[in-house]
């Protein structure tokens, strides 16, 4: 169920840059955002941006990010409010150099354990 995207895509028109679609950052690694502070788990990524016009425009002027960068779904975390799904671009994430794991109640579904620093992807049947 994809509570953070409608079925409508974005009516904007996003150009792509030469850096768009290179991911920093994988499935499984724990981030923090820069601005906000709350912790998350990378569960999928987007080259670009690929939500609503609604969603982008709702997010303050001064700190919308650029749409031509990797966008990552995030299990997230922060102690004022329930688990939840995060939308993040790329230039508002940096490492969490948390030791503690993050710990969303759909992380079991989606990841086996950790290795190395990282969740492990479980293998899913198609």
């Amino acid at each position: 169920m994809n509570v953070w995207k409608d079925d409508e895509p974005s009516s904007a028109v996003v150009e792509p840059s030469p850096i768009a679609g290179t991911a920093k950052y994988t499935i499984g690694t724990q981030v923090r955002h820069r601005i906000y502070g709350f912790r998350g788990v990378i569960f999928d990524v987007d080259p670009v941006f690929n939500n609503t016009g609604e969603w982008y425009e709702s997010i303050p002027e001064d700190v919308r990010p650029r749409k031509n960068q990797p966008f990552y779904h995030l299990f997230a975390e922060t102690p004022e409010k329930a688990p939840y799904i995060a939308y993040v671009s790329e230039q508002n994430l940096v490492p969490d150099d948390a030791t503690e794991p993050i710990r969303h109640p759909d992380m079991d579904d989606f990841f086996s354990g950790m290795e190395e620093g990282k969740f492990v992807p479980r293998n899913k049947a198609n």
